[in-house]
């Protein structure tokens, strides 16, 4: 079985697959049934042995790069699917832009993701640290563990909720389809989109898998820090996130190029979550997928955007790298 280092993400009407040793590709399927792609390289690798490739921080450093870099690669598949934002920027939005020296467009996206972290930090740090300290209980270890099994539940149902969306199933059908994909490289077996709809949707470098160990680690890192007071526990879940993350990263990739029956458990969990948040698609879904897949694996010596079919274009404007190496 080869090992494959090729990761992705699920995008509107596509797939993204990152390549760490070379690029970035992005397959859109437009209106009309053509496939867009895009194929940016990498601007800014780390060198290894370089501080951001250390043990943990790494960790963090994806972490980071994947929440921004997957907002602003879910827009250029909206662009690309021919879906623009035309709504108006707000006087916010034109008074940073004016500010800030930035496009309104970019001062909307930042907006969007600041609102995504808020709602983030309320539903997976304040919730569960607010209902935890309703409870008559003595024992600060046994209030962390609640607490993340609070977050646990709240996560899962969370995904639960948004996968009844049709838009967002449409994106798990993506999903799904990205990770059979691998599945098929990996198993060796024939890349073709019928060959390809045969083999797993679960993946055990899924950014699932990363985001339920992110859960679990948080259980047990923050059940060592004795905090009672629901503001000061509130605020350690916050000042450690990067941390908790960093670790989680190092888990799922042991976890990931192990067979043993320790990484088998280890993850389970993760894998049990992708029937929620991935899909079987279509073979058009597939074809999509592979050709992302197959750009980012024999890439151009540059930038390109292309259509399968027709002749390459001139160069696209270089979209904004995704760091997430995970499938």
């Amino acid at each position: 079985m080869k090992r494959c280092t090729v990761g992705g993400q699920a995008v509107m009407e596509g797939v993204m697959m990152k390549n760490p040793e070379n690029g970035t590709a992005l397959a859109v399927r437009q209106s009309d049934g053509t496939i867009v792609t895009e194929y940016y390289q990498n601007k800014n690798r780390h060198k290894k042995g370089t501080f951001p490739t250390w043990p943990v921080v790494r960790g963090v450093y994806a972490f980071v790069e994947a929440l921004s870099g997957g907002m602003k690669i879910t827009t250029r598949s909206a662009e690309l699917l021919g879906e623009e934002m035309t709504e108006e920027p707000t006087k916010f939005e034109k008074w940073l832009s004016k500010k800030l020296g930035k496009s309104a467009g970019d001062m909307a996206m930042t907006v969007a993701v600041v609102l995504a972290a808020a709602l983030a930090v309320g539903l997976f740090v304040i919730l569960p640290s607010l209902v935890v300290s309703f409870l008559k209980i003595e024992s600060t270890f046994l209030v962390s563990l609640l607490e993340g099994v609070v977050r646990l539940l709240i996560f899962i149902g969370y995904l639960l909720a948004i996968s009844r969306i049709k838009d967002i199933h449409r994106v798990f059908m993506y999903h799904g389809a990205e990770h059979k994909t691998i599945a098929c490289y990996e198993a060796e077996g024939e890349m073709t989109p019928e060959n390809i709809l045969k083999y797993t949707r679960l993946h055990p470098r899924c950014g699932t898998n990363y985001l339920f160990l992110v859960m679990m680690v948080s259980i047990l890192f923050f059940a060592c820090i004795p905090v009672r007071a629901f503001l000061p526990r509130v605020l350690t879940r916050l000042l450690f996130i990067p941390l908790v993350a960093g670790l989680a990263y190092e888990v799922l990739k042991a976890a990931a190029a192990s067979d043993g029956w320790l990484a088998r458990a280890v993850r389970a969990p993760g894998l049990a979550l992708q029937h929620i948040t991935t899909a079987e698609p279509t073979a058009d879904m597939v074809e999509v997928a592979l050709a992302a897949f197959n750009l980012a694996m024999d890439p151009p010596d540059h930038d390109i955007r292309v259509t399968v079919g027709a002749q390459p274009e001139a160069p696209a404007e270089a979209a904004p790298e995704q760091a997430d190496d995970q499938a």
